[in-house]
């Protein structure tokens, strides 16, 4: 129970702070709108990346630090962990995600003036300027390349007292490379909290961040199983 406890509480971190970044810091809204909208990136990148990387160092020696449901596919993919802790791990996961987006919630409610959900938002992913398919496309790739690092920089031949740091740097330059395309999720549980708070559109388009991550960290997994980029023993 420590490991999913650890991995609940996590997730429910990440979600805090990521997605706080946006809706609390109010950094959403001034994304896209020129200079100040570039600007603001970097700060979002920056609380999920070192939030992750914070995470890595604080519970990564009870659970590993998925805090991922495509973490958690691509390390099952490998072979590094058997189904039941799987299954165990992405419920754990996604019941963080939701308590971290309700936390949210009840922060930004008690707004001076108050705070629509619907309309501001909770940091949720979506897509509007882009195609269904190259949001697909942005969700594999982006989720793939996160845990080819996570699964180097922890199998035996690669692990390293750094290995949180890579793997948090690795999400936020992802941020900065795709925020712009569908907000970047690569984690299934940090879509679904805030969505299922949300509603409407980002509902609607949640299969997405479920399906995408999940195809793009399997694929990462499979490849380490095959010793394609496993390290020879």
């Amino acid at each position: 129970m420590k490991k999913y406890l650890a991995e609940c509480l996590g997730t429910a971190a990440l979600v805090i702070i990521g997605c706080g970044s946006v809706a609390v810091a109010g950094l959403g809204a001034v994304l896209g709108s020129g200079p100040a909208g570039a600007l603001a990136v970097l700060p979002i990148a920056a609380a999920f990346g070192l939030t992750v990387t914070a995470m890595a160092y604080g519970i990564g020696p009870i659970s590993g630090c998925h805090i991922n449901p495509a973490v958690t596919a691509a390390v099952w993919s490998a072979g590094r962990m058997s189904t039941n802790d799987a299954v165990g791990y992405v419920i754990a996961q996604i019941v963080g995600g939701i308590i971290g987006a309700g936390v949210l919630v009840a922060i930004l409610v008690g707004k001076d003036g108050g705070y629509d959900i619907g309309t501001l938002g909770l940091g949720q992913n979506g897509w509007s300027k882009f195609s269904t398919s190259a949001a697909f496309l942005t969700e594999v790739v982006a989720t793939f390349l996160f845990t080819v690092v996570i699964l180097g920089a922890t199998s035996k031949a690669g692990a390293t007292p750094v290995a949180g740091l890579a793997i948090g740097l690795t999400l936020l330059v992802i941020h900065i490379t795709f925020i712009a395309v569908t907000g970047v999720s690569v984690n299934p549980a940090r879509s679904i909290g805030p969505a299922l708070f949300v509603g409407g559109t980002a509902l609607a388009q949640l299969w997405l961040f479920i399906v995408a991550p999940i195809v793009g960290g399997l694929a990462a997994g499979w490849l380490f199983r095959a010793r394609v980029l496993e390290a020879d023993a």
